[in-house]
């Protein structure tokens, strides 16, 4: 008698570890913002402020206490730290063994496909992790509220607009139609 073949996603995701991730993702976002919220209700604000954004940020809200920060940014750092920091690591180091088997593959055209895969997914994470560098970056450097404003919607925004568009540049149809689209563009000039 023959084992059945289990395919190996199936076996490592089943359904109860699918919901203890999405409530372990819940609860520890749940906290992170509960946290965050009781650190500036601690905080006093003087009168008539408003914040310059389209949504309140949380450094923005900040930035408007007349009180002692500190321990705000502190938090926001660590917690900037953690989650982002762990998952760009995971990150790394995943692609780093992903690059290292890819290589060892024997066939040119397995090792197109794969990297074609790991390629929308690095383009995506680069605009996620990009933008919001960039973003914090120049907001360390100049104190314009209306760049602020603006740089805000780009990485909340932008790299999430832009994802459909990125993953389905691996169907021919739609290289083939950027190809013409791209074709066309020196004529209209």
């Amino acid at each position: 008698m023959q084992p059945s073949a289990i395919p190996l996603g199936t076996a490592i995701m089943n359904p109860c570890l699918c919901v203890l991730l999405v409530l372990l993702s819940f609860s520890i976002s749940t906290v992170d913002a509960l946290l965050h919220s009781l650190m500036v209700l601690r905080l006093s604000f003087c009168t008539d402020l408003e914040v310059p954004h389209f949504f309140c940020e949380l450094d923005q809200v900040i930035m408007l206490a007349c009180s002692d920060t500190l321990i705000n940014n502190i938090l926001i750092y660590v917690t900037a730290g953690i989650f982002a920091g762990v998952p760009l690591f995971g990150i790394i180091f995943s692609y780093i063994h992903i690059v290292s088997s890819v290589l060892q593959m024997p066939s040119s055209g397995g090792m197109y496909k794969a990297f074609s895969t790991c390629g929308s997914h690095l383009s995506v994470v680069s605009l996620f992790y990009g933008t919001i560098f960039v973003v914090y970056i120049s907001s360390a450097v100049t104190d314009s509220h209306r760049n602020a404003a603006v740089d805000s919607v780009l990485y909340s925004v932008v790299p999430q607009m832009l994802n459909p568009f990125i993953y389905s540049l691996r169907n021919r149809d739609m290289k083939e139609a950027l190809r013409k689209l791209m074709g066309r563009i020196p004529s209209l000039l």
